[in-house]
């Protein structure tokens, strides 16, 4: 699989990426809502207002007033309603129904509970608040509807011990961008170089092992890179240390780690939060060095300095593709690459035409790459 050359437009900054409807996508972080507080998100374009009722559910509200469009987050929260500042029309926060309309008289037949706010299913994981995102003009997602949904994606855990830190980056690019950068295999010794790291001089060819998964594609259970320093720290548990990557759509990478009974495992996504800006989340959960004073800081502290390196090139590269140049994808190492646009593109029609969405992989796959 080697030689060829495809140029696309499909990735340029200059036309906006067409957005994956239809999914959960991570909206903030939990710690950004506590008790009548309500905080605000855009998410494929759309403002949000969210928050959690007295009773412990979170909620996602579009942040807009369906009566005369003022943001609701400039409104009240009293734990259990919404009260917009304009008017003072209030909604049940979780289903969007409204509930009072102060303006109505005794001889109005106007119904106030068949009116609603636009809500979306939400739901609190590893941390961040997910929003299900339905597809535009498909009219009103019952929040009830929530058991009928795909699974709320989480970081795989494998025991009851553990810890986590998150991490996260406003990336000036559309999400296809941020999501080939995400799986491209051959930026590491470039873009983040450090002593803990890697450096060109660690460049070598490698070989692994993709598979066809659901929705995405498997780089199977393999020996890590032995020019990543942070990999040979695991050997001090003198088990075989295997590590396996998933990339499933919209937007998830997962990794796990395994060294006999020891696992670092995370959940890192490219969320579109406007058609042309996006943010990268990492959460990550671990169970190896458990006794090891400050490792979350220190994990973090060197976690932070990674994701800015990936963060600093996608400004850098933005200068580039404002000029919305003509771009080339290679084999092996931008397979990955092309194998999302072609999922991306099977999920489209899938949903376009109701018939099952074709996967561009018949097979398990080789590839080979240098880094």
């Amino acid at each position: 699989m080697t030689g060829e050359v495809t140029r696309t437009q499909a990735a340029a900054t200059g036309p906006a990426a067409t957005l994956l409807y239809d999914d959960w996508y991570p909206a903030l972080r939990s710690s950004k809502i506590a008790g009548k507080h309500m905080a605000t998100a855009m998410l494929l374009g759309i403002p949000l207002v969210l928050g959690r009722t007295a009773a412990g559910r979170y909620f996602a509200m579009r942040d807009t007033c369906p009566h005369r469009g003022i943001p609701l987050s400039y409104g009240w929260f009293d734990g259990r309603q919404v009260t917009c500042k304009y008017h003072g029309w209030s909604f049940e926060a979780v289903s969007g129904q409204c509930c009072e309309i102060p303006s109505l008289t005794g001889r109005d037949s106007l119904d106030p509970s068949r009116i609603y706010a636009a809500a979306f299913p939400c739901e609190q994981r590893d941390g961040h608040v997910w929003v299900y995102v339905p597809q535009p003009g498909r009219g009103k997602l019952r929040v009830d509807d929530s058991a009928t949904l795909p699974a709320v994606p989480e970081v795989p855990k494998f025991s009851q011990r553990y810890r986590s830190a998150h991490l996260c980056a406003d990336l000036p690019c559309n999400v296809d961008h941020g999501i080939i950068g995400l799986m491209d295999p051959a930026h590491g010794p470039f873009v983040h170089q450090a002593w803990w790291w890697r450096s060109k001089q660690s460049i070598h060819e490698k070989e692994k092992q993709f598979e066809p998964i659901a929705r995405g594609f498997r780089m199977t259970a393999h020996q890590p890179s032995a020019n990543s320093a942070p990999y040979k720290l695991l050997g001090v548990y003198g088990q075989p240390i295997t590590t396996t990557i998933d990339f499933v759509l919209p937007n998830r990478r997962y990794e796990i780690i395994r060294c006999g009974e020891k696992w670092f495992a995370s959940l890192t996504t490219v969320t579109p939060t406007t058609e042309n800006h996006c943010r990268i989340d990492v959460c990550a959960a671990w169970n190896i060095f458990l006794h090891v004073p400050f490792l979350t800081a220190i994990a973090k502290f060197f976690g932070r300095r990674f994701v800015r390196q990936d963060q600093l090139t996608m400004i850098q590269q933005a200068e580039g593709l404002k000029h919305n140049p003509s771009l080339m994808l290679i084999d092996d190492a931008d397979r990955p690459a092309k194998w999302y646009f072609e999922l991306k593109q099977a999920r489209l029609e899938s949903q376009a035409t109701g018939a099952p969405m074709r996967h561009p992989m018949s097979g398990p796959v080789t590839l080979r790459w240098r880094s």
